[in-house]
């Protein structure tokens, strides 16, 4: 089960809320991501 963040309100919200409808049930907004556990650095070169 994946966990997302809205982008609006930052409330989580679970893919099982998302399948009915894919509205965050905090503010209603409809812009979601997934946040990351690991940060990637990379080095440019």
């Amino acid at each position: 089960m994946a966990t997302y963040k809205c982008f609006k309100c930052g409330k989580k919200v679970t893919t099982n809320v998302l399948q009915k409808r894919f509205i965050c049930t905090g503010c209603g907004a409809i812009i979601f991501y997934k946040p990351r556990k690991y940060v990637a650095k990379i080095k440019a070169v």
